[in-house]
């Protein structure tokens, strides 16, 4: 069935896929914000506040949030991007109404207890150690923070220990007034439910929400080229290796998707079997693409040992060079396309991927993109607009090092 989308009067949108043969719904509140709209002071405050949202209502404690959706065999999570937020739960068919209820209470009536504020503040720290202390984790955080110094972007959405102390009710309420309105929330349904029921319980719950959002627009990003190594007490060199990439709006955007897969997508890639299958030097090694509305970035990252690192280095360099050189060979495009094809094709499989990829897609494009268009977009890539590309993101001029290891003095 074709996906249904209602917008109420105060700006909110609803999105409903209705799949009748599963017993199961996937539903996510979405709030278009995350770390690129914090001021410099709030660092970290949306992801605060997704915790915060956890910790009881005026309605349920925080212990009754949780029952609500396990104690009915479901799931429940959060994440906060750089530029949204995603309150999701994974539940039977039948508790989906009960599932928009708990979701849409702990978006617009949570309590925001200052004991709950304190004690919460150091488990966020405590995240932010751990993160510091796995340089696998930290290096990319590291490496954004480095390619784009002055942009929203290059900010980490965790924060630093010291803005997450710094944090009150009053900020937290303040942001939430600011960026929690009907403009910027989703609410996304997939499964074997009733579209007309689903708008109907959001109205209720929702329909009160202030109106006002909409998106903010950024510069594009320039990434600053340069290298960072940061000596630790660690027994393996953590890299990341890459420059500014695309955007979601750009028409080089399903290219990259490819040159993404050529270079470092899969145990197919290039870079799997020339660093790690056949030579040995690696355990973890690929690539990634970090898209957004603005721009993004293209990165190789891996783990060697340091005795390896400069060949590492050597030869994730000759592979980028190469594709700038020669482009593709017609295999492993043909390859690879056929790859983001299958893996799109199962991925919906799931109804959390389809709530997901829905509300991405409006988020992003402003309507439904279905797979069709997607997959016709993919096999449209020619060889010459990958190698193209990749003469502007490989560009060695552009580049940019990061990697934390057993760096000795002078190193």
């Amino acid at each position: 069935m074709p996906i249904c989308k209602e917008t109420l009067s105060n700006g909110v949108r609803v999105l409903v896929e209705p799949v009748g043969h599963v017993g199961s719904a996937s539903i996510g509140l979405w709030c278009q914000t995350g770390s690129t709209h914090e001021t410099a002071s709030e660092a970290g405050i949306t992801h605060f506040i997704e915790h915060m949202l956890f910790k009881g209502t005026e309605r349920r404690t925080a212990m009754e949030i949780a029952e609500a959706i396990e104690g009915r065999g479901g799931m429940l999570n959060a994440f906060t991007d750089k530029e949204q937020t995603c309150y999701y739960c994974r539940v039977l068919a039948a508790d989906a109404v009960e599932a928009i209820d708990v979701l849409c209470d702990m978006v617009t009536g949570s309590k925001l207890d200052s004991e709950e504020l304190e004690r919460e503040k150091k488990v966020v720290i405590e995240e932010i150690k751990r993160s510091e202390d796995e340089p696998g984790d930290h290096v990319h955080d590291l490496h954004m923070q480095g390619l784009f110094p002055s942009h929203p972007l290059g900010k980490p959405v965790i924060g630093t220990k010291e803005s997450v102390a710094s944090f009150g009710r009053d900020n937290l309420s303040e942001y939430i007034g600011r960026r929690y309105l009907g403009g910027n929330v989703i609410l996304s349904a997939a499964g074997n439910v009733d579209p007309d029921v689903i708008v109907q319980e959001t109205e209720r719950r929702l329909g009160a929400l202030r109106t006002g959002g909409g998106r903010v627009s950024f510069e594009r990003p320039q990434g600053a080229a340069g290298e960072n190594q940061i000596g630790d007490d660690v027994e393996q060199v953590h890299f990341c290796i890459g420059g500014t990439g695309v955007s979601f709006h750009d028409e080089d955007l399903h290219a990259a998707v490819v040159l993404d897969g050529i270079l470092g997508g899969g145990m197919s890639s290039r870079l799997f079997q020339e660093v790690r299958e056949k030579r040995g030097l690696a355990y973890a090694v690929g690539s990634y693409l970090s898209t957004y509305s603005p721009g993004g970035a293209f990165t190789v990252y891996g783990g060697t040992s340091l005795e390896t690192w400069p060949t590492v280095r050597e030869v994730v360099a000759g592979e980028m060079q190469d594709l700038v050189a020669n482009g593709p060979r017609e295999d492993e495009l043909k390859r690879v396309k056929q790859n983001i094809a299958g893996v799109l094709a199962l991925s919906l499989e799931g109804m959390s991927p389809r709530m997901m990829r829905m509300a991405r897609n409006e988020i992003n494009f402003g309507r439904d993109v279905p797979l069709e268009e997607t997959l016709e977009k993919i096999q449209a890539v020619t060889g010459d607009a990958v190698h193209e590309l990749a003469g502007r993101v490989f560009d060695p001029g552009g580049l940019r090092t990061t990697a934390i290891g057993p760096f000795g003095p002078g190193a």
